[in-house]
């Protein structure tokens, strides 16, 4: 992949900018300096300070996944998030299902994934990448924010670590073996943990993801529980 990067100083939303404002089939890249509207996903925000992080978009076709396979842009998109970002960190990241990527118990980086489908197809997909690089303090009510600068006591280039991090999505774009690095990068994975439903609280254990992209946990009485995305809260 060759992926043009447009720099942008400040936008609402790159994913919006790349749905909106460009119109060509090549991969791209929109990277802002600032984003007025931050998305995570469902109803999210993302708090970014001007010139500090790393807000982006990528516009890609993938035309090789076929539309039933979708999760696999969350799998590339994430390990290629994590390998990067242990270039940099002496802490080893993980995935906290489907997408947010943390260190320990706090998120590093989350992103929003658009598919647009067409048949059995994807026509294209945006996908949306909010990373904190080398914001010092965090403001907002979100519970548990971290940085790169914050674990390191260092600043990072943002653009030498967009252009490792462009490096990695490739690699892991055509990795055979990427659900399997998905997997066994999963936060909590095989720990007894608390979680969330419609029915309360309860204690169980993550075992697994399914191929779609549903959340498997097996509760202290032995049973299964599957979950579509918004079906379950890590209690953190």
């Amino acid at each position: 992949m060759n992926f043009d990067i447009i720099h942008i100083e400040e936008t609402d939303s790159t994913n919006r900018w790349l749905k909106e404002c460009h119109k060509g089939v090549d991969p791209i890249v929109a990277w802002a300096e600032y984003q007025t509207a931050g998305k995570g996903c469902g109803s999210n925000s993302w708090e970014s300070e001007r010139g500090k992080n790393l807000t982006f978009s990528l516009l890609i076709h993938p035309e090789e996944i076929p539309a039933n396979e979708q999760f696999r842009i969350t799998e590339i998109t994430s390990v290629a998030l994590c390998e990067t970002l242990e270039r940099y960190l002496d802490e080893k990241s993980g995935i906290k299902w489907p997408n947010d990527i943390y260190v320990g118990d706090k998120k590093i980086c989350g992103m929003l994934i658009e598919n647009q489908l067409q048949g059995s197809k994807i026509k294209s997909c945006i996908i949306g990448i909010g990373l904190n690089v080398n914001q010092q303090q965090f403001l907002s009510d979100a519970p548990n924010p971290v940085s790169i600068l914050q674990l390191t006591g260092k600043e990072t280039d943002r653009k030498e670590l967009l252009s490792r991090f462009l490096s990695a999505f490739e690699e892991a774009y055509y990795r055979k073996t990427i659900s399997s690095a998905y997997r066994e990068r999963l936060f909590r994975r095989g720990k007894e943990s608390g979680y969330r439903d419609d029915t309360g609280d309860f204690t169980a254990t993550l075992t697994d993801v399914t191929p779609d992209g549903r959340l498997v946990l097996q509760d202290t009485n032995g049973q299964e529980r599957f979950y579509a995305f918004k079906e379950v809260q890590f209690i953190i």
